[in-house]
This record gives C-alpha cells, structure tokens and sequence, in this order.
C-alpha cells in the first residue's frame, strides 16, 4: 500500500534511482518534509540494474585501499577526457562535491560504499587517470530488512543471476564453477544455494542483494525510516508554476489528479529519455532505435515537464546517450532481453568484432561506450551496425558470450533460438551470418598473425591499463589477444545500444534547471539522467552515471534547504 497523499511538503522528489533517492534522504536530513513520486510499481529506476559503481574522484575511502588523488588530479583527467564540452563551474561543483556528498550519504543513511582498490579509468592512458579508487562499490544488502517493501524493490535482468532470481558476484561465479574440485568453493556454493532455497519459501526472488540492487535497497530503507511517504504508480502530470516559479506537482493516485505544492522546490530524477520513441528521434538521431539496457521507465517525463515552464535541454554534448553495443535475445516469457555487452567477453583473448564488410573496426577491449563510437562511425562508407562478435570454441567453453553461458546446454539453446550463430569453419561462420566467407577468413587469418605471439598491430589491444584490467589475467602473454582457431566458430549480432541517454535538461552548479536564456527556474532541480551529464556525452570511467547523480541529488536538496533556511 502507499502512504497516505501529503498535499504539501517542503520537496517533493520524482523519481526512485539514486539521484532521487539521495535527494530525499538528503533533504529529509536538513530538516525538510519530503514527498517522493514513482511511476511505476517498482523503486529503483536505471539504478537498480546497474553494477552499482559510484565514481566519485578524492572520495575519502581512497586512503583506505592505499590509493590517492586530489582535486587537480582528477580535475586534469576532466579536462583530457571531456575538455569544454562541460563548463568549469559543473566539473568543479562535482569534484568538490562529490566526496562531500559520499560522506553525508553515509552519516545520513544505510548506504556504505568501499573503494575499490584496483579498476583503472577507462582512458587510463590519459593524463590525471587513475589505477583504482575512484570508484566505490555498496556492500551486499539483506533484503530481509526490508519486509514486506522488499517487493517494491526493481529486480535486477534475469540475465544476470542465477535461475534468474538469484544474484551472483565475480566472487561467488568461480566458486560455483570450482565446486566440484575445491572443498572451499563447495562450502561457499552450497551456503548461496540454501540461502536462496530458504529465501523462495518466502520471496519471489533471492534476497541476497549486490551491485545496484544492494544500492537501492540501502537508499530505500533509509528513506522507509526516516518516515518518509514514498508514493508508487502515481506518475506525475504536470508542474504547479506560479509567478514564474515552480510550486508543485500534479500527478496521479488511485485514479485520483492530485496536486501537491512544493515549499521549497521540485526535484526531477526520472532517469532521462532511453526508452522514448519521440525524444529518441529528436535527440538521438543516429540511433533512434530503443536498443537501451536501462529500466523502461525511463520516458522522458523530466525532460517533458521541465519543458513545460520554459526549460533548456543542452545539445551541445559529444553524444547524446552513454552507449552500449547490445545484443537482442528472446527470454521463455517471449520478452525481448538487451543484454549490454559490457565487460565480459568483447575484452577477453580469443574474439574480434568485424562489420558488414567482414573486417575489424575497432579495439574490442575499448570501454562500450567508445566501442559504439566506432560503431556509429561507419568507416569508409561501410556499416558497422549492426557488428559480428567472432570466437572460436575454445572461448565459448572459458567465457560468457553475451547470453551464452560456458556450457553446452546454453550453447545450445541460443543456437536453437537463432542469438548464437556456429559454423564449422571461419567460412561457414560467415555463410551463416552473411559475411564474404573469404574477406572474414582473410580478416581471422591476419589477426591470428599477431595474437600467437599476443599482439594485435592493428588496433594495439592490451595496451591499456583498462585493456588488461577486463583481460583474462592468467592468460599470457596479452590477457586480452589469442588466436581463433579452436573449431567450431560463433558469432552474435550486436547493435548501438546504450545503458541510458546524456543529454538532458541545462542546469547550474546547483543543479537548478535552467530557462532557454540561461537563467534558472526558480523552484525547480533537476539530477540524474534529466540532468544534462556532467561529462558532456563522454565516459571517462565506470561509475560516472551514478557518481554524479548521487552528487547532485545531494546537492539540489542541500541548495533547497538552504534556501529555505535563508
């Protein structure tokens, strides 16, 4: 049940992922009376399927795991990685009040974060990046504290646990993979098993919460506590605007439009516009197409409302969206799975990718953000979307492949399916798929020259500290180079796709929303992904989504009550 329909409060926040989340909490901790709004039956937006990571540069955990960093160093990493595309003013407010709004988050709620010693920056050769620290990860979260609100919670993509409803780590994935030949990793397969066994005797779902599901709940209880009225499936229809100022929302309840005045201010985190035909089209001419891993509420209702007073939506990005290459499944219930080839198997040794003339494009072990660049990039004229993720079997027996799971069972029903293509030879492979046989055998052939000595002269990947951080470590002498060989040979189709969109509404420093002349909207905030990135449509390293939405989700509610206060 919802909480009863407050008709006032000091802020009202609409949205549930970590900006959000982070706003209410933040907000309720400096003496404000908050209302938060959710669309849809569920809490946790983009936020609760993500891996969890918050970069956050000079966080004060980074001592903690041996790691240092300062604002100039992180502020000169800034500068190579996203130049002018940001002003001064909104990297500086982020890398100041970044590790402010770590540290209050975690005095102020059951959010914890650790850093994670080693996990270089995406362009670790750049200037002012670094090896590790940068990017805390939240500890695993009991759903059982939750009760019954443990429902409310958005679980995670089937495709990323166990039986669908189980979630895993890396950790936890070697030990159930080990079970059979370690006594230790037994023990440790056999408490996760009965654990979840115990948990669907009363749950839908394994309660044993990781990466940005344990985010969310942390945030969740916390706002549950503070008493906090936390109102679902009431999206919102309009904003209250007043005298040139915003002074409310109305929304939906129970079939009922109701309007709430806001005191102090309205906060938007709906988490931008991934999943909106008409905003796509408008704003992501070059990949219109709703292949996006981010949860489908996002629709681009900040974005609509903001626009309704008057606001600004920046354009001025160098992309417009934090892309993905994604690869399309069929799931048993006949929904469609975008699975995110993120950090599994494109930089692992023994795969290339080629496009539609059958050849190589681009470094596979690049981030997917800079992968479907060079996707989108069509080169000398020839499509690279959508692009072939080419192995052998050696590599599909070591690694997951997309949806592919290392075994023969999985194998074999993404064959069945059509997501998984097989051929004998390099040259059936290409039949299959509808590649040159012999322009793809050339390309293998002239790839397999470099990697048995573990070089690739033509993209250069392992050369990075990130290449060889998501490389196979045991694997020598490049943890990211190895021939293609090992007959039979698979390929899966991937498209542009995009774990959420960068461009979104203009906003100041203190993440007030911005009119079409610059001047803010008094009343109204904007954080998350309705805020335009602070990273101008680059992604300088993981976490950089929800660093900065919990940063400025702390921020707008901060300025609110420091408004009110004044």
């Amino acid at each position: 049940m919802n909480a009863p329909t407050p008709r006032e409060a000091d802020l009202v926040v609409v949205g549930t992922g970590i900006a959000g989340l982070t706003a209410a909490v933040t907000g309720a901790a400096r003496g404000l009376s908050v209302l938060v709004l959710e669309k849809s039956e569920q809490i946790g937006g983009t936020s609760a399927l993500s891996g969890g990571a918050v970069w956050v540069p000079n966080n004060h955990h980074m001592p903690e795991v041996g790691r240092q960093d300062s604002f100039e160093h992180a502020m000169t990493y800034l500068d190579r990685t996203v130049g002018n595309l940001v002003s001064r003013e909104l990297k500086t407010a982020f890398l100041t009040r970044g590790p402010e709004a770590v540290r209050f988050v975690e005095a102020n709620s059951r959010l914890r974060l650790s850093a994670r010693r080693d996990c270089p920056d995406y362009l670790s050769d750049r200037e002012g990046a670094s090896l590790g620290g940068r990017i805390m990860d939240p500890p695993e979260f009991d759903g059982r504290e939750l009760g019954e609100r443990f429902r409310d919670l958005r679980s995670p993509r089937p495709e990323f646990g166990l039986f669908g409803k189980m979630m895993v780590n890396r950790a936890d994935i070697e030990h159930l993979l080990n079970a059979r030949s370690s006594p230790r990793s037994a023990i440790h397969a056999a408490r996760l098993l009965i654990r979840y066994a115990s948990d669907r005797l009363r749950y839908p779902r394994g309660t044993r919460l990781l990466l940005g599901n344990a985010l969310i709940a942390a945030l969740y209880k916390s706002v549950l506590e503070k008493g906090i009225p936390v109102l679902r499936n009431s999206p919102v229809r309009g904003l209250l605007h007043e005298g040139g100022r915003v002074v409310g929302v109305e929304f939906e309840a129970a079939g009922q439009r109701v309007a709430t005045r806001a005191r102090r201010g309205v906060v938007l985190a709906t988490g931008g516009f991934p999943n909106s035909p008409e905003l796509r089209r408008e704003l992501i001419p070059m990949a219109p197409e709703p292949h996006s891993a981010a949860a489908e509420t996002g629709t681009g209702d900040g974005i609509r409302l903001a626009r309704s007073v008057g606001a600004k939506v920046q354009d001025t990005n160098s992309n417009p969206a934090f892309w993905s290459p994604v690869s399309l499944g069929r799931r048993s219930d006949g929904s469609v799975a975008k699975f995110p080839h993120l950090m599994f198997d494109r930089q692992k040794p023994g795969l290339i990718a080629v496009n539609r003339a059958g050849v190589r494009f681009a470094n596979e072990a690049e981030s997917y953000h800079e992968f479907v660049k060079a996707m989108l990039d069509a080169r000398g004229g020839v499509q690279c979307s959508p692009a072939y993720l080419i192995c052998d079997h050696r590599f599909v027996t070591t690694y997951t492949f997309g949806l592919v799971r290392p075994t023969a069972g999985s194998r074999r029903a993404a064959l069945r399916s059509g997501y998984l293509r097989r051929g004998d030879t390099i040259e059936q492979l290409a039949e299959s798929i509808g590649l040159d046989p012999e322009i793809l055998s050339e390309t293998v052939a002239r790839y397999n020259d470099g990697a048995r000595s573990g070089e690739d002269p033509e993209f250069g990947r392992g050369k990075t500290a990130y290449h060889r951080y998501l490389g196979d470590a045991g694997h020598h002498p490049n943890p990211c180079v190895a021939p293609i060989e090992t007959g039979p040979f698979y390929a899966i189709e991937v498209v542009p796709g995009d774990i959420g969109t960068a461009t979104g509404l203009a906003t100041d420093a203190n993440a007030r929303v911005l009119d079409e002349s610059g001047q803010p909207i008094p009343g109204l905030y904007a954080c998350g992904n309705d805020m335009n990135s602070v990273m101008g449509g680059e992604y300088p390293g993981p976490g950089i989504t929800l660093g900065p939405n919990l940063t400025f989700g702390y921020v707008a509610a901060t300025h609110a009550a420091e408004a009110a206060a004044a």
